[in-house]
């Protein structure tokens, strides 16, 4: 018999864990995110003095964390954020979605045509009409959702697999939005609607740190509220120790990353375009950052938005109930074809916002606008821990999974790697999620 005592190591995290009630995927998807970002930084670093045999120089000469690289892979992670969100309620519910990408060009084929021509042409609005981006935005998100509610209509009510109504979208929309620009670049698009592409439209630095130091106190308030109801219903709490640490991590990061945005600064040659947009009496001497982009602002909103239809609605209790067990949710009184329909309009939708900042930060709508989108998107969701068997699946975790994604297709490029190395990689990522997901499950004994 053994006189050796247990390590109290293993069971003293798990129960610093527990009291936090840390998301434990969620820790694993951000630590897998730092490991890209520090691995992308070094390398980097490598690249540019690669005679120097110092970690810590490599590290410093990186160009993967600086703040105009975070900014510019925040802008890129958007569009396909915003239809990741919604991914992760049609693969919940036991669907698939192939067409998001060819939806997100018929959607920007229709909003490019609107303000370039039909308005111009029907209403005598020139590109420069207040009212021009607007209309095309409506434009976009109507056609965003008849075109998600007819494939949804298919699927839920005419019983045709999800995989082959939306590979004949795949086909049939993306081949809609060539016949309808007649397979021409569309564009110089409005000044307002560009906005929402990213550099053309941000915050500037007063208004981030407004917008960071209004979000820090919401995040506090809402965190101690629930604390609070948790209380009043009796229910466990976290220890108040637990609970500060928690509204610290929260305030810091948003704090933190509203500051990596103001410290992107602005090149001297377009604040002297218009000095006094950025605050400036004169164009000399004149510093500014670019401070949040308009598009992370709305991925932002659609996450709020999403997560509140999730975890406060009945529609979500609807989505999830359905994706853990269709037969009994339909005996249940859950009307699942309705539902079907409900969801992909919402990503159709979803997919019309996700348009709006491709094309705007393009500034034109372009043939191969959204091409691989579908997989991309799939992909965030995947990684971000939504089951493909249906009944899990987080918003923010797809969001992180898109950023996920993103990183590493944007440091692959900043080393040099080919694209067709840069997809290996990217398919080799998604089969290992999948299978860390499969063996999380078998060890945490979740379905």
């Amino acid at each position: 018999m053994s006189d050796q005592t247990p390590n109290p190591a293993p069971s003293a995290r798990r129960s610093i864990l527990s009291t936090l009630e840390v998301d434990t995927r969620l820790l694993g998807m951000i630590g897998a995110f730092v490991v890209i970002a520090l691995a992308f930084q070094m390398w980097t670093g490598f690249k540019a003095i690669p005679d120097v045999m110092n970690p810590i120089a490599w590290f410093s000469e990186g160009r993967f964390m600086t703040p105009r690289n975070i900014f510019n892979l925040s802008i890129q992670t958007v569009s396909v954020a915003i239809m990741a969100t919604g991914m992760v309620f049609v693969i919940v519910t036991r669907h698939i979605d192939l067409s998001v990408g060819a939806l997100l060009a018929t959607t920007t084929a229709v909003m490019g045509m609107t303000q370039t021509q039909i308005l111009p042409n029907a209403l005598g609005l020139e590109l420069g009409h207040p009212l021009i981006p607007w209309i095309t935005i409506l434009a976009g998100l109507l056609t965003g959702a008849l075109i998600g509610g007819f494939q949804g209509y298919l699927i839920g009510y005419q019983a045709i697999p999800a995989f082959i109504v939306t590979l004949g979208g795949l086909l049939i929309w993306r081949n809609v939005a060539w016949h309808m620009t007649d397979g021409q670049t569309i564009g110089p698009l409005n000044e307002t609607y560009m906005l929402f592409g990213g550099i053309n439209g941000t915050l500037g630095v007063f208004w981030s740190w407004v917008v960071g130091l209004l979000a820090a106190v919401a995040s506090a308030v809402g965190l101690l509220l629930a604390r609070r109801n948790k209380v009043r219903h009796e229910f466990p709490v976290k220890p108040v120790w637990a609970e500060g640490a928690l509204i610290a991590i929260v305030v810091a990061a948003i704090l933190g990353f509203v500051a990596v945005m103001n410290a992107y600064s602005v090149p001297d040659r377009v604040v002297a375009r218009d000095f006094e947009r950025w605050g400036c009496e004169v164009a000399e001497g004149c510093t500014a950052g670019y401070g949040i982009p308009y598009s992370v602002l709305l991925l932002i909103a659609v996450a709020i938005v999403m997560t509140i239809i999730a975890q406060r609605t009945r529609l979500g209790r609807y989505i999830f109930a359905t994706g853990g067990n269709p037969d009994a949710a339909e005996l249940s009184g859950i009307n699942t074809k309705l539902l079907t329909v409900k969801i992909f309009a919402m990503v159709g939708v979803l997919c019309a916002l996700g348009g709006i900042v491709a094309s705007a930060r393009l500034g034109y709508h372009t043939n191969d606008i959204g091409i691989l989108d579908e997989l991309r998107v799939i992909a965030a969701a995947v990684i971000g821990g939504t089951a493909l068997a249906g009944g899990v699946g987080t918003i923010y975790g797809a969001i992180i999974g898109a950023l996920i994604m993103q990183s590493l297709q944007s440091g692959m490029a900043m080393v040099g790697v080919d694209a067709p190395y840069q997809n290996i990689v990217v398919g080799f990522v998604l089969v290992l999620a999948v299978w860390i997901d499969i063996q999380y499950r078998k060890l945490s004994g979740a379905k």
